[in-house]
């Protein structure tokens, strides 16, 4: 075998060669494990609640509110995936004060902007799964979703291979929302 083609088998002699290139994300099996997910619908344990208590930087927060901040996804569907949370830990859209929705819709709004601004995507899906049913990761605790589109960011690559690729750092995305969001 050539030399490339050889580093395609592998080592221990496990699976089958097939000339495909592999992106490895192991750190994805956090997600697939449940880990860190809070049990029941008490505060205790919520990595919303857990959040806010970190500096930005290490929570990934864009922007903080009075009564909901904004939060970049760690498991985002595309660059730029951020939620929308409320501070106080509840799970149904209904139970929100007028304050805490009045503040979501305008962060919401805010999100576009910052993102249009720095990414220039092409549309937004926006939207809040309601109980574990209904897709919520984390159901005890209300989170809506903002996650920039752009034309065929759905390729091949999570259509067939169940991975996404992100050509950006968490850290460094965070870091120029947070910077356009205080313009």
């Amino acid at each position: 075998m050539a030399g490339s083609e050889r580093e395609l088998v592998p080592q221990d002699g496990v699976g089958v060669a097939d000339a495909l290139q592999r992106l490895w994300t192991p750190h994805r099996m956090a997600y697939i494990r449940g880990e860190n997910k809070p049990e029941g619908e008490s505060s205790s344990g919520c990595p919303f609640c857990g959040l806010t208590k970190l500096a930005d930087a290490d929570a990934l927060i864009v922007a903080r509110g009075e009564t909901v901040y904004a939060v970049l996804n760690l498991y985002p569907y595309n660059p730029g995936h951020l939620m929308v949370v409320p501070y106080r830990h509840v799970a149904d859209y209904t139970d929100l004060t007028d304050a805490e929705t009045d503040e979501l819709a305008r962060f919401t709004q805010r999100a576009m902007r910052v993102g249009r601004k720095v990414a220039a995507p092409h549309g937004f899906n926006i939207g809040m799964n309601q109980g574990v049913v209904a897709g919520a990761g984390i159901a005890a605790h209300l989170h809506q979703h903002l996650v920039p589109r752009w034309g065929g960011d759905a390729n091949f690559m999570p259509v067939i291979g169940h991975t996404k690729v992100l050509p950006q750092l968490l850290g460094e995305t965070r870091a120029l929302l947070a910077d356009a969001w205080t313009d």
